[in-house]
């Protein structure tokens, strides 16, 4: 057993001071450092000297790693233009991309706090480096087509990509399944793919209305992506309706990531079945997609997205992003709000025993140092978002920054 203490622990999303942790791979005790010494007397004792906060490791369950090759070739500032150079340039960035680029990639997480992230992966390439990695990896096996004519091969791809990665299911890597998005997956492969998840208890991502083009398309069959569809799959008719597709997820826990142009209905749909929204506001700004409504969101979680739509992966400047972008809201409540977001929030959609400094839960800490001059407490959130650095990072148990 060790004991870690700071000035401040984040627990119960209030942050408490004269507090330790004592754990090994796990949290056994919270309590007040003299009797945790006392109780256990010949732990390892680490403490953070000065304003040090100890937070739950941070999970940004959210990004595409197999386009971690992108800096500039992907075409930024509007979604039709940028869907069109991805289809134009995505077998020479899959081309370009080897495990030590997806390293770096997940490395930058890592060094931004985050000790469990979620990976969208199209084609497998990149399952090696994520069963590999130091964090705990949601490993959401996607499915995308809405070709008739290619549902059968496509299910069987998506089949043997699920197999694969569920050869590696371990306490630190959980094979799940994404639904790419309404306009992209036809409705047997849904069904079919969400009969796996239900079978296996499986998580599920989808991508949901991220675009004012996504929306007309579904709603009337026109605008830009009727052009995009008549080019690339020679159709001019979307596979489903938006109602069509939310009603595949009533029964079964989602993670509905965007939701730029998501109306209030849909948006309360989303939160009444118990699903979370997944909110990428750098990806969404470079996209031109508009502004998610937080407001409305009953179980928020933040993500960076991929290098795709991103210039960075760290969590650190998302949730810079995100204090910026939403103007409306006083910045301390919001700042705390997008903590929770990358912590109990996250926790309370994955059910892992991560995102939470409780016992029981698996000992991983993301420890920043704030300000020295820092002299109320409500000023911390905002200080852990906007100055704040790294000053380690714990998984397992285990000092791995």
């Amino acid at each position: 057993m060790r004991i870690i203490t700071a000035k401040y622990i984040f627990i119960d999303n209030e942050y408490k001071e004269n507090m330790a942790i004592a754990f090994n791979r796990k949290i056994g005790r919270i309590d007040k450092l003299d009797i945790l010494k006392k109780d256990f007397n010949d732990a390892q004792i680490i403490e953070f000297q000065g304003e040090v906060v100890i937070y739950p490791g941070f999970i940004n369950l959210h990004t595409h790693l197999e386009f971690s090759a992108n800096k500039a070739t992907l075409k930024l500032g509007d979604f039709i233009k940028w869907l069109y150079s991805v289809i134009e340039n995505r077998e020479e960035l899959i081309k370009e991309l080897d495990n030590n680029i997806i390293e770096f990639a997940i490395n930058e997480m890592l060094k931004s706090g985050v000790t469990t992230f979620g990976a969208i992966s199209s084609f497998g390439a990149d399952l090696k480096a994520c069963a590999e990695a130091k964090q705990r990896v949601i490993f959401f096996n996607e499915v995308i087509g809405s070709n008739p004519a290619m549902v059968d091969a496509l299910f069987s791809d998506f089949k043997i990509r699920l197999q694969e990665s569920m050869e590696y299911k371990s306490q630190k890597f959980y094979p799940a399944v994404a639904i790419h998005s309404p306009y992209a997956v036809h409705p047997f492969l849904i069904r079919e793919v969400l009969n796996i998840a239900k079978k296996e208890n499986l998580l599920i991502s989808t991508h949901f209305l991220e675009s004012p083009y996504e929306r007309e398309w579904l709603e009337s069959g026109k605008g830009a992506f009727r052009e995009f569809f008549q080019r690339f799959f020679n159709t001019s008719t979307p596979v489903t309706t938006i109602q069509e597709f939310l009603n595949h997820f009533k029964n079964i826990k989602t993670l509905f990531t965007h939701c730029t142009q998501a109306t209030k209905d849909e948006l309360e749909f989303i939160n009444n079945h118990n699903h979370s929204i997944i909110h990428c506001p750098r990806s969404n700004r470079l996209l031109n997609c508009g502004v998610l409504d937080i407001k409305e969101v009953k179980n928020l979680l933040l993500a960076t997205d991929g290098l795709s739509s991103n210039y960075s992966l760290s969590i650190l400047d998302e949730l810079k992003a995100a204090l910026f972008l939403h103007s409306n809201i006083e910045p301390n409540s919001l700042a705390l709000n997008l903590i929770n977001s990358i912590t109990t929030n996250a926790a309370n959609a994955l059910e892992l025993k991560v995102g939470k400094i409780q016992k029981g839960y698996f000992a991983d800490f993301a420890i920043l140092r704030v300000p020295d001059d820092l002299k109320d407490k409500e000023d911390i959130p905002l200080h852990s978002i906007i100055n704040s650095k790294v000053e380690a990072v714990f998984i397992d148990g285990q000092r791995v920054i």
